[in-house]
């Protein structure tokens, strides 16, 4: 079975996302789109239909993953609309929800939070893309699921499927990719026997320095990544239960601008990123509901090898302890109930002898109750969530000083769906999000060799709070769907980092963390036309614009963007080649004008636009699949281009030119 779903939502006078799937046993669209509806999220009160959703929210499916051309599981989704992604370089993407990033997305993975020190401008996510099935993105305040950071929205990557029960199952993929020479395999198996499941898998992938028409090869730009994982669990009349022990290590180059290293081992300045992390995932049926308990705990290990190979300058140690415990049931009379308490206990330790932010204590809360209700034709749901939060930074020399900060915030989300006739359906949201500010807003002071500055923090700010009204409206005919989303925000106390006008002794400019009101508006729109078997014309469009109550443009910001695609398929037969396809598809970015300049902090962006293609099959012999082949191009007309947020723009690099992709699944069992 073969999904695509894009959905989106929508506020200025925009055009945006898209909703297709492709089945190999149906060609109708508009059953199709009924089925999508089916499909089972993650929402306020557990796992609920896509269609009883009032807030936005898009699946990205297995087959979706595999036929898209990306270095990093980011970039993987980061044509959905409504997103974006802060590059740094091809290893390292951060993902960017209608404009905002950093420590205002939540990442769930295990079913727990990531915690990676997301805090920094060259800091990825920590997951191995290869074990993603598929991929849940909210977008809008999620607070009262979540708790502090959710701010934008949480992006929930899944897990492969169990093993159907008495077999043993697994796959081997491979990939290649011209630019830069990433070679890249993944062997994950997966058993199920009398209740007890597990699964393995373990990922490798390098590669050296990519090239653009503009720079040539980038010094520097090449990365190793590996990561493991293996899970156990029982499944039971009583329920089940699981344990998940994974690792994760990256190895990046950081691009200065120069230098002639172009191989696929790292030189100075490089990076060592480790991510360790064991999660228990518990549920226990209870009366007319399930009781689900969610322990984690996790490292996060970051250094940075700046004149010596061996001796490491800045390096951060994070320990994080998760924990989530709620009941959820569904009583008489229609209504859905969910309740529980959530939170986290972290510590950070420096263990360098360079220092950016001070090492700290942090201690989350959170008690929430969410409801749902059919009433008639429409469905309403909402809940309310109330956090706190302590947290304790240790002085250190005279650069930092001790200090303690408590901050709490109630959080609320009110939503309703209804179907208005046959083809259309109609969605309300409002919420209200909650983020305290991280360490490093607070009490950064230091050069930092990767973001090219000197970061000042500022003890003196508040939390974030945000209140947001989203409407949208789907429309679903036999040959043709349409899904179109707006959205309305303000951020108080809203947090960034300018430039100041100084410079230091090493030349570098100085960065302050600041605050004002923030006002953010967007839309999100999507076509897709069926217009005969086999042929899917789709087109997204998203935009977002925000700026602070004085006037000026908020920093990191993503221009506008229309997204593209044609795609033919040419048979289901089940013959040699079955479910061939090819497409072709083309990424506009308009010109961003709305720009932070202050102080020359931002620049605008030329327009651009990159031409990419994909061809892939099944190869059946005897009724069996025996594997799964897909060819890809990306940035065909080697456009030399800067994204606007790209980490690279302000020392002149651009991103990488023509790419060649070749990926190879070949199941196991």
């Amino acid at each position: 079975m073969k999904r695509t779903l894009h959905t989106g939502l929508l506020l200025c006078a925009c055009m945006a996302a898209a909703a297709q799937e492709n089945r190999p046993d149906s060609t109708d669209i508009f059953y199709k789109h009924l089925e999508l509806n089916e499909i089972v999220v993650t929402g306020l009160v557990g796992d609920t239909r896509i269609r009883e959703m009032s807030s936005p929210i898009t699946v990205v499916q297995a087959t979706d993953l595999m036929s898209r051309a990306s270095t990093n599981i980011i970039s993987s989704i980061a044509r959905e609309p409504g997103l974006a992604e802060i590059t740094t370089g091809g290893g390292i993407s951060k993902p960017v929800i209608r404009g905002l990033s950093y420590n205002r997305v939540v990442v769930v993975n295990n079913g727990i939070r990531q915690e990676g020190q997301q805090w920094g401008d060259e800091h990825g996510i920590e997951i191995d893309g290869a074990g993603v099935h598929s991929v849940e993105i909210l977008k809008g305040p999620a607070s009262l699921m979540y708790g502090s950071d959710a701010l934008a929205g949480v992006i929930i990557f899944r897990p492969e499927p169990q093993a159907m029960p008495g077999t043993v199952s697994g796959s081997f993929s491979g990939e290649y990719q011209s630019n830069n020479g990433l070679l890249a395999y993944s062997l994950g198996l997966r058993g199920n026997h009398s209740g007890w499941v597990w699964n393995a898998r373990f990922s490798d992938r390098y590669a050296h320095a990519y090239r653009n028409k503009a720079d040539g090869r980038v010094s520097n730009s090449g990365f190793r990544e590996r990561a493991a994982q293996a899970m156990v669990g029982k499944n039971a009349s009583w329920g089940y239960s699981r344990l998940t022990a994974s690792y994760f290590h990256l190895t990046p180059g950081m691009v200065e601008g120069e230098g002639s290293n172009f191989g696929y081992t790292p030189a100075l300045p490089f990076q060592h990123v480790r991510h360790y992390k064991v999660v228990s995932d518990n549920t226990v049926n209870m009366g007319p509901g399930s009781l689900k308990i969610l322990l984690g705990w996790q490292q996060n290990r970051r250094q940075e090898y700046e004149e010596s190979a061996s001796e490491a300058g800045l390096d951060f140690r994070l320990n994080t302890v998760n924990y989530d415990v709620r009941y959820q049931a569904q009583m008489d009379y229609g209504w859905k109930f969910s309740a529980g308490v959530g939170g986290m206990f972290q510590q950070s330790e420096n263990l360098g002898d360079e220092y950016l932010i001070p090492a700290y204590r942090l201690a989350d809360a959170g008690i929430f109750a969410t409801a749902s209700k059919s009433l008639g034709e429409w469905t309403l749901s909402g809940g309310l969530r109330g956090d706190i939060r302590w947290l304790s930074s240790e002085a250190l020399e005279e650069r930092f000083v001790a200090f303690q900060r408590r901050f709490s915030g109630l959080t609320g989300s009110i939503g309703a769906v209804r179907p208005l006739g046959e083809h259309f359906t109609l969605r309300l949201n409002a919420a209200r999000g909650f983020r305290a500010p991280n360490l490093s807003e607070l009490g950064s002071n230091g050069e930092h060799e990767g973001t090219f500055r000197y970061e000042r923090g500022n003890r003196d700010l508040k939390p974030e709070y945000s209140l947001q009204g989203d409407v949208g409206l789907d429309f679903t005919s036999k040959y043709v769907s349409v899904t179109s989303a707006f959205f309305l925000s303000r951020i108080d106390n809203y947090i960034f980092a300018g430039r100041t006008g100084e410079y230091t002794d090493e030349n570098l400019p100085v960065y302050a963390f600041r605050s004002g009101t923030a006002h953010l508006k967007g839309a999100e729109v999507s076509l897709d036309v069926h217009p005969i078997h086999s042929l899917h014309l789709g087109t997204a469009f998203s935009c977002v614009y925000a700026h602070e109550s004085a006037g000026d443009d908020l920093p990191l910001i993503p221009a506008p963007r229309l997204f593209s695609e044609i795609k033919y398929e040419f048979t289901h037969d089940g013959h040699l080649f079955s479910n061939a396809y090819v497409a072709v598809n083309l990424d506009w970015n308009f010109r961003q004008n709305h720009f932070y300049g202050k102080d020359d902090t931002e620049t605008a962006t030329p327009a651009y636009a990159l031409l990419g293609a994909s061809a892939g099959t099944d190869i059946v012999i005897k009724g069996r699949k025996w594997a799964s082949v897909v060819l890809m191009g990306s940035n065909l007309t080697d456009e030399a281009y800067i994204p606007h947020l790209s980490r690279f723009k302000n020392i002149g690099i651009h991103n990488m030119g023509r790419n060649i992709l070749l990926k190879l699944i070949i199941p196991i069992g």
